[in-house]
């Protein structure tokens, strides 16, 4: 974490009771999705509370052997320059294959025009890439571990 995201995240953290503040043991800072225009797209949908979900292929966990989110876990949202939007709490995480993340989930990724048919064509496309990437083919069968999250500190 940068020293700026620390400060954020410290700031907010100092602002809290401090059981509140002990409760929390799982911090990250960092940037949703692999390009500028979208991570800073995403970064500006969750500050605006229109974004509160959010996926990522079971695989890429598994590959650079990164743990799966926690509840409870504190990420600073990053633009894509490294500069703090807000930060969000995990509330919630599970895993379903790609075929069968619902509209509700789709409409809570807050992206386009949110309905199911949208979040499909634009995640089949950037998973796709991501598994290019990885020399593989994507398959619509392959787990995403989901989460959805909310708005801690802005």
């Amino acid at each position: 974490m940068t020293p700026r995201a620390k400060s954020y995240l410290n700031h907010y953290l100092f602002s809290l009771n401090e059981s509140k503040r002990r409760s929390y043991t799982s911090f990250s800072a960092d940037f949703l999705c692999a390009t500028e225009k979208d991570a800073n797209d995403c970064a500006e949908l969750i500050v605006k509370g229109e974004k509160t979900a959010t996926c990522s292929l079971e695989y890429w966990y598994e590959q650079a052997d990164v743990s799966i989110p926690e509840i409870g876990h504190l990420q600073v949202v990053l633009n894509w320059a490294g500069e703090p939007q807000c930060i969000i709490e995990t509330l919630e995480v599970f895993e379903v294959p790609f075929n069968q993340v619902t509209a509700e989930f789709a409409f809570e990724e807050g992206e386009g025009d949110k309905s199911l048919e949208y979040w499909q064509s634009v995640h089949r496309e950037f998973f796709t890439q991501e598994c290019l990437l990885e020399d593989m083919e994507f398959d619509e069968n392959m787990i995403l571990v989901c989460e959805r999250f909310k708005v801690v500190y802005p």
